[in-house]
């Protein structure tokens, strides 16, 4: 079931915490919460539309895409409005890595720095029962360095 952040009747039990964790990668990359989605089917997963496009695809709009199995991807749209087309996944040991570190992801994308990311989906992570992933995305805590407001992406 897709829901938008703000209302849904039964809300997975990690919703929130990856609302608050989709809000601060949101916030590292210039983005607001009005850009994401979330979809509490399983796997639960996310869309945050990004503003920028990609210099070897200036027609496409882009998205991070996240989910519990896989993490980060980029993804461009397509024109006939079918699945989007993933182009690297971020991998790594956590599938919430900092917002920072999901932000170098995207700009070393957007320089076409095509040695970062994976080009196929990372081994199945998945946190386990909703209650594990509430209280994985929970886990994910900012230190001191990305607190300050000094943004990495800069497209």
């Amino acid at each position: 079931m897709t829901a938008s952040l703000d209302i849904s009747l039964h809300q997975h039990i990690a919703i929130p915490a990856l609302r608050g964790y989709l809000r601060a990668v949101g916030d590292e990359l210039g983005v607001g919460l009005e850009s994401a989605t979330i979809d509490q089917d399983t796997p639960v997963s996310a869309y945050l539309a990004l503003d920028a496009r990609l210099p070897h695809f200036p027609d496409r709009d882009v998205a991070l895409l996240w989910n519990e199995e896989h993490g980060w991807a980029i993804a461009k749209e397509t024109h006939s409005g079918e699945d989007l087309l993933v182009l690297a996944y971020l991998g790594g040991p956590t599938i919430t890595p900092s917002p920072k570190r999901v932000a170098r992801f995207v700009n070393a994308l957007y320089c076409d720095d095509r040695t970062v990311g994976l080009p196929n989906p990372p081994a199945i992570r998945s946190a386990g029962s909703p209650e594990e992933l509430a209280a994985h995305l929970l886990g994910y805590r900012p230190s001191p360095a990305e607190s300050n407001n000094e943004r990495v992406f800069q497209p």
